[in-house]
C-alpha cells in the first residue's frame, strides 16, 4: 500500500515532478544526452584502459543507470516524451558527427554517445529491463573495441588520425581481427553480444504503441 501511495504522489504531487525532472536532467548531463554531450568527445584525451574502463561501462552509465532505478520517474507521460525527443536526437547527431571525425578515439567515442541515445530511448518507453540489458553487452564489445584502438594507437607512434593508418591487418593480424570483431558487435552481427540486445529491442519496440520508432 505504501508504493501504490507513494506512486500515486509520485504523478500527481508538483513537488515530486520537479524532483523527477531534476533527476532526469542528472542523468541526461551524466550519460552526455544532447545539450549536454560536448564533454564526452573532449575526454578522449585519457590513456586508453582508463577510456576502456570510463567510457564503456562506469562513468557515462551511470545516468542510465541511474534511470533503470528511478524508472517510476517516467511514468509522467511529459518526461517521457522528452527524454525519448533528446536521446534520438542524440542518437542521430552523434551518428551523423562521427563521419566528419578523423581521430580514432573520438569516433568510438560518438558511437559510445550513440548507443546511450539508444538505451535512453529504450528507458523512455518503459524497458528498463531491456536498456539494463544493452548496457551489459555494450560494456563488453566497446571495452574491447578501445583496447584494440590503444593498441593500434600505441603501434603507429600515438597518431590518432585514421588517414594515416593503412594495412593493419598485414602488419597487426590478431589486433585487427579483433577489432573487427567489436565493430560488427556494435553493428549489431547475428550471433555477437550487440545483436541480442538490439534484436529484443527492435522486437519489443515494434510490439508497443511507439512502433513507428523503430524504422528509424
Amino acid at each position: 500500500w505504501n508504493y501504490i501511495f507513494y506512486l500515486d504522489m509520485m504523478k500527481n504531487n508538483i513537488e515530486m515532478m520537479i524532483i523527477g525532472g531534476l533527476i532526469m536532467l542528472a542523468a541526461m548531463t551524466k550519460s552526455a544526452q544532447i545539450p549536454f554531450s560536448s564533454w564526452l568527445p573532449a575526454a578522449m584525451a585519457a590513456p586508453t584502459p582508463v577510456s576502456a574502463l570510463v567510457h564503456s561501462s562506469t562513468l557515462v552509465t551511470a545516468g542510465v543507470y541511474l534511470l533503470i532505478r528511478f524508472n517510476d520517474v517516467l511514468m509522467n507521460w511529459w518526461m517521457a516524451q522528452f527524454l525519448l525527443l533528446v536521446s534520438g536526437l542524440t542518437m542521430f547527431m552523434a551518428g551523423l558527427g562521427a563521419n566528419f571525425e578523423f581521430d580514432l578515439k573520438k569516433i568510438i567515442a560518438l558511437s559510445t554517445l550513440s548507443q546511450l541515445g539508444l538505451m535512453m530511448s529504450i528507458l523512455s518507453m518503459g524497458f528498463y529491463k531491456l536498456a539494463f540489458f544493452h548496457l551489459l553487452t555494450h560494456a563488453l564489445f566497446k571495452a574491447l573495441l578501445f583496447m584494440c584502438a590503444g593498441s593500434i594507437i600505441h603501434n603507429m607512434k600515438n597518431s590518432q588520425d585514421i588517414r594515416m593508418m593503412g594495412s593493419l591487418s598485414m602488419s597487426m593480424p590478431l589486433t585487427c581481427s579483433c577489432f573487427n570483431v567489436a565493430n560488427l558487435a556494435l553493428c549489431g552481427m547475428p550471433f555477437l553480444a550487440g545483436f541480442y540486445s538490439k534484436d529484443l529491442i527492435l522486437e519489443m519496440v515494434m510490439l508497443s504503441y511507439v512502433n513507428v520508432f523503430s524504422f528509424f
